[in-house]
């Protein structure tokens, strides 16, 4: 499977500009609400239409401005699942299913209702499921149809937690099958746990994209930092070859391969730890604030008057004493780095 989208589009707030390229792989387009993560999907289904650029799906144009070029949706063979699955309320489940289905409809549809714990229900109309079983009908129904590969807008985002890790288990079942799609998603832990390759979206642009492991590991901007879950980020300088100073926390940091015009310094929340020693990148600190979350402590610190960082440490490893909660030394043992 072979995509390439090249689209700009004028929108109300920012000029939507995207280049990418998905090969075989589970792709996701990570950004908050309004980055234009959902219009780009839009925009590969043919609902919406860019005012310039190309879209090309395995050798065949669905859309190329320059050429004229503007395949409607039905021609694409693009399975998109709504954010609202969008199922039609005057069809049953079975006659949802088979509406864009092709080739042996029956098998088909029996395939599906099974796959996805539908069977019993072929005769129930939209109103009368759950969230989670409407899903499972738009997801049966984007697998019938002759799709060469998956779009999915925000997928979970109408269900409780519990359901949408069940349907996230479902759903790593059908990429195994299908190989490829497009995941659009602010859930950095959704993104994490199913796509291959990350694009982080701000403001229309593709911000950075890499493997997702690299992309999580060392986000390379102030974008790619905050929405892969960075809490602690501040303005940086390069002072030296291996040092740099992190403004906000009064703190001089030592890290590799310090780029010269470095921006900002992140920490993620559980790249610190308790620590009795003393050397490189470890701190005294003040405790600031202690707040006991589900599982573990978020525990507020600074040092030197700077401004609070969080850190988070598991509950069975670690009681509150009247000692920890004036003061501790805490060891920073990877740094996130970026230029922009």
């Amino acid at each position: 499977m072979d995509l390439r989208v090249s689209i700009r589009k004028k929108l109300r707030d920012f000029v939507l500009d995207v280049d990418f390229e998905v090969r075989d792989e589970i792709f996701a387009l990570l950004g908050a609400s309004g980055s234009g993560k959902s219009m780009t999907l839009k925009c590969i289904a043919g609902i919406e239409t860019p005012d310039e650029g190309a879209i090309i799906l395995n050798g065949r144009t669905l859309f190329d401005s320059a050429r004229k070029i503007n395949l409607p949706p039905q021609l694409r063979r693009a399975g998109y699942l709504f954010q609202n699955y969008a199922l039609f309320p005057n069809m049953t489940v079975a006659e949802n299913i088979l509406f864009a289905a092709v080739g042996d409809k029956i098998s088909k549809l029996k395939e599906n209702l099974s796959r996805f714990q539908l069977d019993g229900l072929e005769n129930v109309y939209p109103h009368e499921l759950s969230g989670g079983q409407q899903q499972r009908v738009a997801f049966a129904r984007v697998l019938t149809s002759h799709a060469e590969i998956l779009l999915l807008d925000e997928p979970f985002s109408a269900l409780d937690s519990y359901l949408r890790w069940q349907l996230e288990l479902e759903l790593a079942e059908v990429f195994k099958i299908y190989g490829a799609a497009i995941l659009v998603s602010h859930d950095r832990g959704e993104v994490y746990r199913l796509a291959d390759k990350v694009a982080v979206m701000h403001n229309g642009k593709i911000d950075t994209v890499d493997l997702k492991r690299e992309v999580f590991k060392h986000p390379k901007t102030l974008a790619a930092m905050i929405l892969t879950g960075c809490k602690n980020i501040s303005p940086a300088r390069k002072i030296a070859t291996d040092k740099l100073f992190a403004a906000d926390w009064n703190l001089t940091l030592t890290a590799e391969n310090i780029p010269d015009d470095l921006k900002f310094v992140g920490i993620r929340a559980h790249d610190l730890e308790l620590c009795d020693e003393r050397g490189e990148n470890i701190f005294d600190m003040e405790v600031v604030q202690v707040i006991e979350d589900t599982s573990s402590y978020i525990v507020m610190v600074r040092a030197d008057g700077g401004k609070p960082i969080r850190f988070e440490v598991d509950k069975k490893s670690f009681i509150p004493n009247s000692k920890f909660i004036t003061h501790c030394a805490l060891r920073i043992t990877h740094c996130l780095l970026a230029r922009t």
